[in-house]
């Protein structure tokens, strides 16, 4: 038995404002398990510090309840190995689920080497997570805020939101406050529209012409101040991201020069993986942890499912994203890549294979340090070989006889 089996370990059932603790070696049985219940405030997650250290104990596995976890684990992590396993993996049999109990079980299961592990980052990593996660939830509200206005102008007879390509652009942003200030009429209005406007004069008079009374207009101003604070929150939350990642910089680089990955891509790939994705040993291991791999539900020998598993969701919504961009270029090798698998298997499941595709390579850029280099749309010898070798079997099977011959190279 190896020396990390002979180990002193516990196990922690968390809940918000109680943790019962369950401390065993591997040669007792459950009946000889020591059994202890602590609060969950600063001094008493000491007070189980000093209990655990004076009992020898090396390895701690808890349960990823909620956010309740995050605090025990933030002060025992200087001090113990931790685990924190997948509820799943921990559940208990249906009308069976007691506190003690929980605990127990997991201990068993530790030192069965049966948990499901959860990746959590170290301390540097999960600030740049905080960081970027709370940008992204700033945007999707301002989203939903402009999905609100568009909703009110709707309400209000006013259809200018199929004449602009951003309704909260510079035209936009003008028109939206007026009208949230009283202004009605449709010629004012219409004459607030930038110049590259591509909608006529006209078309935007029609447009503007609507009713709104005071409901819809003290709506739409508390609508706008949300957003204006919101996007003044962004750019702070923008400038301290940057500064965060001013030691990773070079690992940035390397993430913008894919097609599809912008700055702000960058700074969430990197804040999800880590700056040289050192935790994944290989980039299948990553393609799994992401969720962007086919999955399998085996059954009798066959699969009855292949949907991918749900993974880091924060991660596959930005590849996702990234994956779309990408496409639209046509000198990368994405766009050939999406073309070719949109024919066989549908445009969303193409897409996903793309952002499969990305992150096996970002997994090169960031864990072997390489340099992006895009093949583009050239096709590679292998597949020009493959390909020719289909064309002669098609040709064969209709009855013609092939032969091959080097075209003669260009003057």
């Amino acid at each position: 038995m190896s020396s990390m089996n002979n180990d002193v370990v516990a196990g922690i059932d968390v809940h918000k404002a109680m943790l019962a603790v369950v401390v065993a070696r591997p040669e007792q049985t459950e009946t000889e398990y020591m059994s202890r219940k602590f609060g969950a405030g600063r001094w008493q997650l000491k007070e189980l510090v000093e209990w655990l250290q004076q009992l020898g104990v090396r390895r701690v596995a808890m349960e990823s309840t909620a956010q309740y976890w995050k605090p025990v684990w933030y002060a025992l992590e200087a001090q113990f190995q931790l685990i924190l396993a997948q509820p799943r993996s921990t559940a208990a049999p249906r009308g069976r689920k007691m506190d003690f109990a929980d605990a127990k079980r997991i201990v068993r299961r530790l030192l069965a080497d049966d948990l499901t592990i959860s990746f959590v980052p170290e301390a540097e990593q999960r600030r740049w997570r905080l960081l970027t996660r709370a940008r992204t939830t700033s945007m999707q509200q301002i989203t939903r805020l402009r999905n609100q206005i568009e909703g009110l102008l709707e309400e209000g007879q006013i259809k200018v939101s199929g004449l602009l390509s951003d309704l909260l652009g510079l035209s936009g942003w003008r028109m939206l406050q007026a009208l949230a200030e009283g202004e009605s009429n449709p010629e004012v209005l219409a004459k607030m529209a930038h110049e590259h406007v591509h909608a006529s004069q006209e078309q935007l008079r029609e447009a503007l012409d609507g009713r709104m009374d005071s409901a819809h207009r003290l709506l739409l101003r508390q609508s706008l101040d949300q957003i204006e604070q919101l996007r003044k929150h962004v750019g702070e939350l923008d400038e301290e991201i940057v500064h965060l990642f001013e030691q990773q910089q070079e690992a940035i680089g390397r993430l913008c020069a894919v097609p599809g990955i912008s700055l702000t891509a960058a700074f969430q790939v990197v804040a999800e993986v880590g700056a040289r994705a050192q935790t994944f040993a290989s980039p299948g291991k990553l393609a799994s942890w992401a969720g962007l791999c086919p999955g399998r539900e085996e059954s009798a020998g066959v699969s009855v499912n292949n949907r991918c598993a749900r993974g880091n969701r924060t991660l596959k919504r930005v590849l996702t994203q990234c994956a779309w961009a990408a496409v639209r270029n046509q000198k990368s090798q994405f766009f050939r890549l999406f073309q070719r698998w949109r024919a066989q298997i549908g445009a969303r499941k193409a897409i996903t294979a793309v952002a499969h595709r990305m992150l096996l390579v970002i997994w090169k850029l960031l864990h072997e340090g390489e340099a992006y280099v895009d093949s583009g749309c050239q096709l590679s010898p292998e597949t020009i070989r493959r390909r020719m070798l289909k064309c002669v079997k098609k040709l064969e099977s209709l009855g013609f006889r092939v032969t091959i011959k080097a075209a003669d190279a260009p003057a």
